[in-house]
Parts: structure tokens; sequence; C-alpha cells
């Protein structure tokens, strides 16, 4: 696990020093389906490594309605940056929707990066800035059917992992919608 977050870390400008930070830091974590990694309204202590398996992000309202955030895959490193930026809880839940092996890096290492790491803090920056783009584009300039095309041409494997209320939920759209489209891509 920890070979995969050097050669990430190193794939985004780390320098020596702060492998062998990241690496003395990194906490391994085994965990089961559905486990919850962060508690909405929880002060978040780590960001995590995600090595095997997968990671949903949510947000649920006091109605139990619910809302995707975002979903995280193999090799991606989730760090919540508004709390990080803010020092405020989390407003979303983060947890594992398959048995996941993840390392978890404190905060605060993620935090000295700006100073001793700045072009790997830039990076990771950037790059959560661009998905954010990519989802915002997702979200306004395509349908509800282009939307589900997309997802499944992007995440064939994801698909077959996540209930239909997650999928509606990361298009969103409703399960009944969902169905609705499924149905007509089919005749």
């Amino acid at each position: 696990m920890k070979t995969a977050l050097i050669q990430f870390l190193q794939n985004h400008g780390a320098d020596e020093e702060t492998l062998h930070q990241a690496v003395a830091a990194a906490e391994p974590m085994e965990l089961p389906t559905r486990h919850i990694l962060l508690n909405q309204g929880a002060q978040p202590d780590y960001a995590f490594f995600l090595a095997e398996g997968v990671c949903h992000a949510s947000y649920l309202t006091p109605e139990g309605r619910h809302f995707s955030k975002e979903f995280y895959w193999e090799q991606e490193l989730i760090i919540g940056f508004e709390s990080l930026l803010t020092g405020r809880p989390s407003e979303y839940l983060l947890e594992t929707l398959s048995a996941s092996q993840l390392l978890a890096l404190p905060l605060a290492l993620i935090e000295q990066w700006k100073t001793a790491s700045p072009r790997l803090y830039m990076a990771l920056l950037e790059r959560q800035l661009l998905f954010k783009e990519h989802k915002e584009r997702f979200m306004l300039v395509h349908s509800p059917e282009e939307r589900y095309t997309l997802f499944c041409e992007h995440f064939p494997d994801l698909q077959a992992q996540l209930a239909d209320y997650q999928i509606a939920s990361y298009l969103g759209i409703t399960p009944t919608s969902l169905s609705r489209i499924r149905s007509r891509s089919c005749e």
C-alpha cells in the first residue's frame, strides 16, 4: 500500500523528505463494505489514500434525502479541502462501498505541505479543482440521459458495485427517473 502512496505523491511533485514523512505518518486500514470513515458534521482528522476499493461521499439532509458528492476509487487521495481550509466540520459523510484498503494521513501533515511542499500541495488543489469543474459541467450541460450515458462510459466497473439510488443521486435524478432512462436506452 505504501508503495502506491509513494508513487502517487511522486507523480504529483513530492520531494524525498515529504515522501519519508508521509510514509512514516500513514496508518494502514483494512475496512469492510459500508464502513463510515467520516460522519457528516464531524471534524476530520485524516485524509485517506485509497489503495483498493471504492469510497463514496454524500450529503444527508434532515429529511433523510441523500445527495451523492463523489465516488473515489483505487489510487486516489481523498482530502476534504473545505474542512482543511476553513477548520469547520465535514459537510458530508464518507464511507466505503466495498471492502477497502486505505492509508490514513493526518490532516496536519497535509496542512504542512502548504509551505513544506508547495508544489505537491498545489498539484493536489489543482487536481481537486479539475474534478469539481468536470462535475459541474457534467451536471449543468448534460441532460439526465446524457449524464447516465457518460456515467456508463466512464465508470463501467463502478456501476455493478452501486445501488440504483446511489447512481441516481450521483446523476442528480430520482431512482424512478433512472429506471425510466434505463428502460428507454434498452428499447
